[in-house]
């Protein structure tokens, strides 16, 4: 294995390592009951809400310096507010396992609003794909567009922190994503979801599965939305 370079060049941190080890520490947890996955849970949920949380500004940040601080180039202001989101989901997922914690109910549902108004599209609706933290220009040439898999990860996030809250406003939001998503990305003709909209809600291409789209968002979004709901209504 070839050593990594440049590490000193422009050090960071990026929330998604401790986001999905979290995620699967819980997966790990339900299916073989794994003994440390508690104590390393509230680690890395810990890293989240103390480096990436930044409540002066509302937003959750993708990658900081290692003290946390946001770093000022054009990659380490670029938001991804799908994800941030998907992680707000895996927090309350876990507070719902933890008795309803209402520290984690806080964390999550602040992660879910400071990233809902960082991504929401309010003009064709639709969670844009990049943001800039101070609203400058952004690197990537998609960053407006549409992708499917942060709907999913929204319709998820909204329902759950409506059905853990009551907040009305969860389940507006709830409702704009789904609608959002179900009127763009649904093939009703084929079935599946395309993959790609511009920003205005058009299909940028067809193809329903490439190397970076599979079947994990969609199936899952719709299978944990599925078990949620069964248990709040029964």
């Amino acid at each position: 294995m070839l050593p990594a370079k440049f590490t000193e060049t422009r050090p960071s941190k990026g929330i998604g390592v401790p986001m999905i080890m979290m995620n699967t520490a819980q997966q790990l947890r339900e299916t073989i009951g794994h003994a440390p996955c508690d104590e390393w849970i509230s680690q890395w949920i810990y890293e989240i809400e103390t480096y990436f949380v930044k409540d002066d500004i509302q937003c959750v940040m993708e990658q900081v310096a290692p003290d946390g601080s946001i770093i000022d180039h054009i990659d380490g202001r670029t938001l991804n507010p799908g994800h941030a989101i998907e992680g707000a989901w895996f927090i309350l997922h876990e507070a719902k396992y933890r008795n309803n914690d209402p520290h984690l109910i806080q964390l999550g549902c602040k992660m879910l609003d400071y990233m809902w108004e960082r991504g929401w599209d309010k003009q064709y609706g639709g969670i844009l794909y990049f943001r800039d933290v101070y609203n400058k220009p952004v690197q990537e040439y998609w960053q407006d567009m549409k992708f499917w898999w942060p709907h999913n990860e929204v319709i998820i996030a909204t329902l759950l922190a409506y059905l853990m809250t009551g907040n009305q406003k969860y389940a507006t939001w709830h409702k704009m994503v789904h609608d959002y998503a179900y009127s763009h990305f649904l093939d009703m003709q084929h079935g599946e979801w395309f993959g790609y909209l511009h920003r205005d809600g058009t299909i940028a291409q067809t193809a329903k599965g490439n190397l970076y789209k599979g079947p994990f968002h969609l199936p899952r979004q719709e299978w944990y939305c599925m078990q949620i709901l069964k248990s709040y209504l029964s």
